[in-house]
């Protein structure tokens, strides 16, 4: 405040003296009010609820005697005299009887029709003449009197087949007739009746089923705790066995996917030597040299480099299609750069389309080289193994190769001699080393 007076060029006022009281404060003891008056205590023993009943917000003492000061206006009952209300008679219409019934109406109100009159609702059933029975009703299971006796039961119950069947009259007629067996010929005497009518709504009534249906009921309601128990197991075994059927369905659906997408793709030819053996050696006595040359002769003809076929929508570099897909391992990419740089070939040549069939084609035959190759000392390591073994076994003998069994290589530099003998297998006296 006293920066805004030196602001507005005011008058400032005179400061007050600093002393002790000024900073500490005043400690006289400050006075206290003796006219508030004091809440009234609950006595001991009264519920709060009731305590909170006996004064208002303000807490004052509730009044001695009642008041009547929300009631302001009273009412007036002088006007006019109230009317008279009579006990009178009245009749229900839907009674056939002529029953006298009472209740209390104003006389000076008009006699009005039994207002719950109208609820009563009746079917009409339909008549037939003696005629009409001989010539169109005729059954042998009912006589006329039965089949006369049971539309007089519907007419009286409402077709109420449960009331129907009790109220049966079992002593004039002794044949034992259920639900069914009166539904049974009392739709059927109705469906006689609406073709002759000529109405196009008939109803029919299946008696078997329905004798069917109340016999599963009642086994069902039978059923004992062993049985439900059986039933639940049964129901988890079905959930379980669709569960594994809708995952071969979609296992199957991903195999037919995968199926149509190699299908789809173009594969480049593989030149495979004409020189290899179309067979495969059969050798029961040795079943691991057997699983040997399958193994190599498998890995022969899943050999070259599959480029995958880019037929995707959008924007795609040529020079991809050149690129080695991952499954070829560091040593087969090291080879072919190596093979490249022999034949005085680029790495990455200019990618025109000819260029990139070409080029794939070349690193897929050379990486079928590296494979025949494998193979090749694969076998002759083979070779080799069985020979030794045979001359070990053989003191003084020498198994002859022939030379089409052998690389060039090896007929040019004759390193394997009768008299260089390397024991692989080990002879049966001298132990293997």
């Amino acid at each position: 405040m006293a920066d805004i007076r030196d602001i507005m060029e005011l008058e400032r006022p005179p400061t007050p003296e600093v002393t002790k009281e000024f900073i500490l404060g005043n400690d006289k003891p400050k006075k206290k009010f003796t006219n508030v008056p004091k809440a009234p205590k609950r006595p001991e023993g009264m519920a709060r609820e009731v305590f909170a009943l006996l004064y208002n917000d303000t807490k004052d003492a509730p009044p001695l005697f009642p008041t009547d000061t929300c009631y302001k206006q009273k009412i007036d009952l002088t006007m006019r005299k109230p009317r008279k209300w009579a006990w009178m008679e009245f009749k229900n219409p839907a009674r056939t009887d002529g029953a006298t019934f009472y209740h209390w109406r104003r006389p000076s109100d008009e006699p009005k029709e039994y207002p719950f009159a109208k609820f009563n609702k009746k079917i009409d059933i339909p008549t037939y003449t003696d005629a009409d029975y001989q010539q169109y009703l005729k059954d042998d299971k009912w006589s006329k009197d039965e089949t006369d006796h049971l539309m007089d039961l519907a007419g009286r119950f409402d077709l109420r087949f449960i009331l129907m069947a009790d109220r049966f009259d079992k002593e004039k007629f002794p044949t034992k007739r259920s639900v069914e067996d009166l539904k049974e010929r009392y739709f059927k005497v109705i469906g006689v009746l609406a073709k002759l009518n000529g109405d196009k709504k008939i109803y029919t009534y299946d008696a078997d089923h329905e004798r069917r249906r109340k016999e599963q009921l009642k086994r069902l309601h039978e059923r004992t705790t062993e049985q439900i128990e059986e039933e639940q197991f049964l129901l988890g075994e079905l959930k379980k066995i669709e569960a594994r059927k809708k995952e071969r369905e979609r296992k199957t659906q991903d195999l037919q996917k995968l199926i149509s997408q190699a299908d789809s793709q173009v594969e480049t030819p593989k030149k495979i030597d004409k020189k290899l053996p179309k067979k495969k050696l059969t050798n029961p006595s040795r079943p691991s040299r057997v699983d040997t040359t399958q193994h190599i002769l498998q890995a022969i003809e899943t050999a070259g480099i599959k480029f995958p076929d880019y037929k995707n929508s959008g924007v795609s570099l040529r020079s991809q299609r050149m690129k080695l897909p991952a499954n070829v391992g560091q040593k087969k990419s090291k080879g072919i750069e190596q093979m490249i740089q022999e034949m005085g070939l680029e790495l990455n040549p200019t990618p025109t389309e000819e260029v990139c069939m070409h080029f794939n084609e070349l690193r897929s035959d050379m990486v079928l080289l590296m494979e025949l190759k494998s193979a090749l000392a694969s076998c002759e390591f083979e070779l080799q193994s069985l020979r030794h073994q045979y001359e070990a076994l053989n003191p003084g003998k020498t198994l002859n190769i022939p030379p089409q069994l052998l690389s060039s290589s090896e007929n040019d530099s004759k390193q394997f001699n009768s008299g260089e003998i390397i024991d692989v297998v080990g002879s049966p006296g001298n132990p293997n080393t």
